[in-house]
């Protein structure tokens, strides 16, 4: 019993831990692992101009920071083109909650955001982003110390 007891402890961290490891991203941001599009390939745009997540379409891509971004039209493609800072995530579209805990650079979903101050913010899950709301300006201004002492800009 103590050893099937173990086993089953044992597959069970595995098995969490292999779930949670493809959303932990690494420094370079915007994109999950086992996803070549930044912000697995949703249109930054969108959040701005929809006030909505869209995925975007393959036919409208832009290269920024040595990463592919997709938009779901010519014409959110222009505008990020114009100024890719104005859209692109903060925190190289990590979680921002997770990013004012303890600079940690967790997967972003990109289906769970809010704008604040013309900025656009990722956070892990849904129970994270209320934990975020409840705090914004406070979190915001703990996630820039921890991401300006490595990178020279939010995004």
């Amino acid at each position: 019993m103590k050893k099937t007891l173990t086993t089953l402890l044992f597959f069970g961290i595995l098995l969490s831990t292999q779930a949670f490891a493809k959303f932990v991203y690494t420094k370079d941001g915007f994109f999950s692992k086992g996803n070549k599009y930044a912000i697995s390939g949703y249109d930054p745009v969108s959040y701005f101009t929809e006030q909505k997540s869209k995925e975007g379409n393959k036919n409208y891509f832009f290269k920024y920071k040595n990463e592919t971004w997709l938009f779901s039209s010519l014409e959110n493609q222009k505008l990020f083109e114009k100024n890719p800072k104005k859209y692109a995530p903060q925190y190289g579209g990590h979680c921002a909650w997770a990013e004012a805990q303890n600079g940690d650079e967790v997967y972003g979903d990109p289906t769970i955001w809010t704008i604040v101050k013309g900025k656009l913010y990722l956070n892990y899950n849904e129970e994270i982003n209320d934990k975020w709301l409840k705090d914004m300006p406070n979190f915001i201004k703990e996630a820039n110390k921890f991401w300006l002492k490595e990178f020279k800009s939010l995004n």
